[in-house]
Parts: structure tokens; C-alpha cells; sequence
């Protein structure tokens, strides 16, 4: 189906082209100068919207001035004393524009303007003509400007309770928007949980069946180590290999146990940036030829909040020694930069701490943002895929939450956060 074009003209114009012409076709029909302030009436409402975008500020008041002096000379060229013009309803004009675009004072003040601007016909009448108004002129004259300050709050008020009203929908609109978006994370979060929980089952299960057996084959290799190592030296240097290897499934079985097993937390009030220095320090040891420089910001008088200290070092471990590995793959780590930062947050009306960390390496493409705190998940060559999961684990235990999110930089931004009061 094709969209069809917008029109140039508005309905309102075509509105305004009537009533124009309207007035035009009313007499005095041959005055030349009538016909000239009515075209250009009509030009400039045409045109006033791109006065409003031009002068967001002043051109509400160019507007309104304008149709006060366009109104005062359509009333000088269609009655003999203006006053008496039968076109003096065009002020509504200039009164209702500054009802839409300003506030009730400001209204009063642009219609008693306007109203001026009509009294100012009898200045002459008054000082050379000597005619003076009788009472039925004086409460003709009274009520139609009664009648212009009628119309101007009538049409301010509309216009301010609109106003609020849109201001409402805006409101209502971003709570609504805001709300969906902590129901996406909640929906993400409860998906991540039970596939941790369905996955810890069964990893504990494999895990225990695993390892009996690696048991048996580890004292085995050990038992041929010893009795060929002087005999057989192949057969010996075979056995090592198995030992190896067996170590290595022992140490993959444990993290499967770490995975599957619940966490006993052992909550106590902790600095949270003692722990984040010493895992910053921990790993810079861990990568003494590094040049990654880590930047530190830190909110200052931080709460203490009730975490496990060994697990939650654990957590800003792992995700400080991805950010490492991340840069030094990269190749740039020369000027590779790890920006830590700790300031007190709220979530989901918890006061706690937010500890974020962003590094400059090559960041998770949308695609794996998704996935990557699945379990088995990963895109290290020689990884298991249990780093961040055993993260988001130890985090939810903590009845907080770890998201990945859109850096400022090009590289990874980690943000976790931990509530001040255990759920």
C-alpha cells in the first residue's frame, strides 16, 4: 500500500482562505486598502508557525503585535471613525493568539493592549470632533470589551487545562514506558534464573557422577607413575599426561559443583571499595606486563552493605580479568583503560551501591548480550562458559542484578548492583 502524500494545505487553511474571503466579499468592497490588510492578515497566519519555529521566544510576541496592528489598521480603513467599524470582532484575533500562546496574566495584559488599541479611535473623535459618547455608545463600547476579556480567558483556560493535561499523558507515557522497561529486565532476570536453576540440577547431577570415577583413574595414573618411572619411560610420561588431565576435569567438576550448589551467603556490612581494590590488585598481579591503567571512581561516604566478602571479590574478579584479557587481546592495550566506578543507587525502591566497569577492548556485540550469562556460554577459545553465569548467580544470590549495557566508549560496560538491605 503506498503512503499517500501529506497535503500542502492544512483544513485550518483552508478555513482561513473562507474566511478571508468572506470578509473581502463584504462591504465596503471597493475599499483597495481593506482588501490589501485582509490578504495580508491571511499571509501572515500562514506563515506564523514558521515565525513560532524561527523565534521559539519572541516570536510569540511578534505575533501578537503584529495582529493588534493589522487589526488596528483594518478597522482605520472600514469605518469613519473606526470605532464605529462593524469589523471590530477582528481584535479576537490578537487576543486569542496570546491566549493560546502565553499564560492567564499575560493574556489579561495582550488583551487590555488590544482593547486600548480599539479605544485609541476615539482620541480623535474626542479632542477635534467635540462628539462625545452618549451612555448607549458608553455600554455598547463597555461590553464589547467585557465581551474581549470574556473570550480571552475562556480560550486561556481551555488552552492551560490542554496543556496540563498533555503534561499528564507525557507524565503517564514515561511511567508507563519506564515500568515496561523494569518489566523486560524482570522477564530477562526470571528467564536467566530458571535456566540457572534447570542447569544447576542437572550439572550437580553429572558433576557428582563425574567425579567418583575421575577418582579412580587419578590414583591409577599416580600408582603407574610410580611403579614405570624407571622402567617404562613412555608409559610413565603417559600416566603423567592422564594425571594432568584428570586434575584439569577435577578443577572443570568444581566449578559444575560452584555452579549447582547454593550459595550459604555469610552477610556482613562491607566497605564495597576495600574488595573492589583488593580484586583490582589481585588481577594487575595476575598481568604484571599489562598497560592496561585502571581509572578509580568512587562516590564518597558510600554505605556498608551486608554482602559475602569472599564471593562478592570473586564476582569483581572475574569480570575485572575478562576486561584484561578483552583489551589484551585487542592488541591496543597499550592505551587500553579500565574505568571502575562505585556510587550509591536505587533500584526497584532499594537503596544500595552500583559498581560499574568499563573497559575500551572491542565490547559484546547486541547479538551475545542476550546470551552471555548463560551457562556453557562463551567466546574464549579455551573458556567453559561458567564465569559469568557463577557471576550472575553470586549477584542474584545477593537479591541484586549484573546487566550489560551500551558504553559511552566502544568497549564493554558491566553495571552491578547490590541492595543495602538483603532481600
Amino acid at each position: 500500500m503506498r503512503d499517500r502524500k501529506r497535503s500542502t494545505f492544512d483544513w485550518i487553511d483552508i478555513v482561513w482562505l473562507l474566511f478571508i474571503a468572506g470578509l473581502a466579499f463584504l462591504p465596503p468592497i471597493d475599499e483597495i486598502h481593506k482588501q490589501l490588510i485582509l490578504v495580508a492578515i491571511g499571509v501572515f497566519q500562514f506563515f506564523e508557525s514558521r515565525l513560532i519555529a524561527w523565534q521559539p521566544n519572541r516570536g510569540r510576541y511578534y505575533s501578537v503585535i503584529i495582529k493588534i496592528a493589522l487589526s488596528t489598521l483594518l478597522l482605520d480603513h472600514t469605518g469613519e471613525l473606526g470605532i464605529n467599524s462593524t469589523y471590530y470582532p477582528i481584535y479576537y484575533l490578537p487576543i486569542i493568539t496570546a491566549a493560546i500562546y502565553f499564560g492567564p496574566i499575560a493574556t489579561l495584559l495582550w488583551t487590555a493592549l488590544s482593547s486600548l488599541a480599539y479605544c485609541s479611535f476615539l482620541i480623535p473623535a474626542l479632542m477635534f470632533d467635540d462628539n462625545q459618547l452618549d451612555s448607549e455608545g458608553q455600554t455598547i463600547l463597555a461590553i464589547r470589551l467585557l465581551f474581549f476579556f470574556l473570550a480571552a480567558m475562556l480560550v486561556n483556560r481551555f488552552v492551560v487545562e490542554n496543556r496540563q493535561q498533555v503534561a499528564r499523558y507525557q507524565a503517564l507515557s514515561e511511567t508507563l514506558e519506564q515500568t515496561n522497561r523494569q518489566l523486560q529486565r524482570a522477564e530477562a532476570d526470571a528467564r536467566r534464573s530458571e535456566r540457572l536453576a534447570a542447569l544447576g540440577q542437572m550439572s550437580a547431577g553429572l558433576a557428582h557422577e563425574i567425579r567418583n570415577p575421575l577418582g579412580v583413574i587419578k590414583g591409577s595414573a599416580e600408582i603407574l607413575t610410580q611403579k614405570l618411572k624407571d622402567s617404562e619411560p613412555l608409559a610413565s610420561e603417559l600416566a603423567g599426561y592422564i594425571f594432568s588431565e584428570v586434575n584439569r576435569l577435577n578443577a572443570l567438576v568444581a566449578r559444575f559443583l560452584d555452579f549447582a550448589r547454593p550459595s550459604q551467603l555469610e552477610l556482613h556490612p562491607q566497605q564495597i571499595t576495600k574488595i573492589v581494590d583488593r580484586a583490582v590488585e589481585s588481577v594487575q598481579a595476575q598481568y604484571p606486563d599489562s598497560k592496561v591503567r585502571v581509572e578509580r571512581h568512587y562516590a564518597p561516604r558510600l554505605p556498608e552493605i551486608p554482602i559475602d566478602e569472599p564471593l562478592c571479590e570473586r564476582v569483581f574478579v572475574n569480570l575485572i580479568q575478562n576486561a584484561y584479557q578483552a583489551m589484551d587481546a585487542t592488541g591496543t592495550a597499550r592505551g587500553s583503560v579500565l574505568r571502575v566506578s562505585v556510587a550509591p543507587e536505587s533500584s526497584d525502591r532499594r537503596a544500595g551501591v552500583g559498581i560499574v566497569f568499563e573497559d575500551s577492548g572491542p565490547g559484546v556485540s547486541a547479538a551475545l548480550r542476550e546470551q552471555i550469562f548463560n551457562p556453557f556460554f562463551t567466546s574464549k577459545k579455551d573458556g567453559v562458559g561458567l564465569g559469568l553465569s557463577i557471576v550472575a548467580k553470586i549477584v542474584d544470590d545477593h537479591r541484586g542484578w549484573i546487566r550489560i549495557e551500551d558504553s559511552t566508549a566502544k568497549g564493554a560496560r558491566f553495571h552491578v548492583f547490590l541492595p543495602g538491605v538483603a532481600g
